[in-house]
């Protein structure tokens, strides 16, 4: 298995927003879909007041405006890509998903809070996304300089396996409707005699046992964790 070290750099072309402000998840979810017109801020403000219009103080974004919008808006905004965004359970041993069926990850990860040059002692969320383009993964924070080539589906597995390690972290993925629906972001898993644990694709649509094991996507933008992953 390659590593990044090993690997050479393809040859792509890769759009990347850098940060401003509060915007981490318009800029997540612009370099997610890869295009700069994808969202505005003026796009995740009107989903703002959709999802509490009678709120004079929204609960979705900064008081100010500014940005640092929840997953509620994050979630909406990813619906009208007829797409589906979906929580990873953590507890859950990460090679069960299949990348192949996924069309890319958003990592929330705790971030320091400044105020200019100074650290405030409270912690915000900030959103990552990954994105397979080319024959290969990057990681495209919006606070890199550059993408980050993480390589091939093992290392990206790997990569994210371990930031969820780390801390308060959490992962979203970011399934087409069809995959969300049909389950096929994971692999079924059948056990073994010895305790083991085997991977295994879906081959029928009318196998009881992978239906039963299916999972409902997030239809609706509300934050809720998949149990039964």
């Amino acid at each position: 298995m390659q590593t990044p070290d090993d690997m050479e750099p393809p040859k792509v072309d890769l759009y990347h927003e850098k940060q401003v402000k509060e915007l981490c998840a318009l800029h997540a979810l612009n370099n997610l879909f890869q295009d700069k017109k994808a969202f505005s801020k003026k796009d995740l403000d009107e989903i703002c007041l959709n999802l509490s219009p009678e709120c004079f103080i929204n609960p979705h974004r900064s008081l100010l405006g500014f940005g640092n919008y929840d997953v509620n808006v994050l979630m909406a905004a990813v619906q009208t890509k007829e797409c589906e965004t979906i929580w990873f359970d953590k507890r859950k041993d990460i090679r069960c998903l299949s990348p192949d069926n996924i069309f890319g990850f958003i990592l929330n990860t705790p971030s320091d809070y400044k105020w200019g040059f100074f650290h405030l002692p409270f912690k915000r969320k900030h959103w990552i996304s990954f994105r397979k383009i080319g024959d290969a993964y990057y990681n495209l924070d919006s606070k890199l300089e550059s993408p980050e080539l993480i390589g091939d589906d093992n290392l990206l597995l790997d990569y994210l396996q371990s930031e969820l390690h780390e801390g308060d972290k959490e992962l979203l993925l970011v399934v087409s409707k069809d995959i969300a629906n049909s389950g096929l972001w994971k692999h079924a898993y059948n056990n073994l005699e010895n305790g083991q644990l085997n991977s295994v694709h879906k081959t029928e649509a009318n196998d009881n046992e992978v239906s039963n094991r299916k999972e409902n996507s997030t239809s609706k933008p509300v934050l809720q964790s998949i149990d039964d992953l």
